[in-house]
């Protein structure tokens, strides 16, 4: 067991996500840096999905009551282990009665803990993972409280060596200055061009509205085509007739304070969606904190299939170095 004794900001149950349900309006969820995410089940010898606690800005204070193997990885929340520093992307071992705390938030914004045997809750519609909005998956369903238990599960894959370190050029080093990658449309064709142009241009600032669900950014208002509104579209000149809305799409509301839909986001509505972050971005916009910068790239879908492939590629070097494949 894992006991909370302090919960942090929000510290949730996540795995990879629920896959196979975006078509009824059910978002994946899961874990926001999957990379991070990823290589801390790795350094434990879990299988890739097993689920890990996501800790955002301020870290838990854990107690276990068992033995255990961890690995912390993601944004730097220095953790310590008995008031001890220890370090991140790296196994260690903790002794029943040790307690994890985390010091303040230097860079990223994330942290994830994985367990050797992964953290055990129910699988609610194939996942772990915890969607607070609806209240499913996770730790019934929500954040983490004071006074709460964590079952250690027992399936480990292979065990790995204490002090087994990931070599640091496969570490990401975060930034409060970000270019994020994204692909042109659903609806970018809303824009006045010289909307476009400086959608592309600006440094905008992440607002205090930043969480799993989406990110909101700040910097000047957008123009769009004028136009007959069409019928099912609602009044405002951002609104379309409703559609799907890809992990990662932007839309840009009444054209002001542009949003990253993310992880725990509605999946369709009537807003015009200009671009959409590609996948292996989603990994550092998930580590991007309020009143930090971010300046969108174009790309095109070549480029965005071969971060893809960087991006497995890095992993399979993490697992090869480890001697897991």
């Amino acid at each position: 067991m894992i006991k909370v004794i302090q919960p942090g900001l929000q510290t949730t149950v996540q795995d990879d996500g629920r896959i196979g349900y975006y078509e009824v309006g059910m978002p994946p969820s899961g874990a926001m840096d999957k990379y991070s995410f990823t290589a801390a089940n790795v350094l434990v010898g879990n299988e890739e999905n097993a689920a890990a606690l996501e800790i955002t800005y301020m870290g838990p204070v854990l107690e276990f009551q068992q033995g255990a193997v961890i690995a912390l990885t993601g944004g730097e929340i220095p953790p310590k282990v008995n008031g001890e520093p220890v370090p991140m992307w790296e196994t260690l071992a903790v002794q029943a009665g040790d307690q994890l705390s985390f010091d303040f938030v230097k860079q990223g914004a994330r942290v994830y803990l994985a367990v050797a045997g992964g953290i055990d809750v129910p699988l609610i519609m194939g996942s772990r993972s915890t969607y607070t909005l609806c209240g499913i998956g996770g730790l019934e369903g929500r954040p983490l409280q004071a006074g709460d238990e964590l079952k250690i599960g027992s399936d480990v894959k292979q065990r790995v060596k204490i002090g087994t370190r990931i070599q640091e050029d496969l570490i990401p080093v975060f930034s409060k200055s970000n270019e994020i990658r994204v692909v042109v449309g659903l609806c970018s064709y809303r824009l006045t061009e010289e909307s476009k142009e400086r959608f592309f241009s600006l440094d905008w600032t992440v607002t205090a509205e930043a969480n799993r669900v989406g990110y909101r950014f700040k910097g000047e208002r957008l123009s769009f085509v004028e136009r007959e509104q069409p019928f099912g579209a609602g009044s405002n000149p951002s609104n379309v007739v409703d559609l799907g809305y890809p992990i990662g799409s932007i839309q840009v509301p009444d054209g002001v304070e542009p949003i990253a839909l993310l992880n725990d986001a509605v999946t369709g509505g009537g807003y015009a969606t200009i671009c959409t972050i590609i996948s292996a971005d989603l990994n550092k916009m998930a580590q991007v904190k309020t009143n930090e910068k971010v300046r969108f790239v174009a790309v095109d879908i070549e480029a965005a299939l071969q971060a893809r492939k960087e991006y497995a590629n890095k992993l399979a070097q993490i697992k090869q170095q480890l001697q897991l494949l």
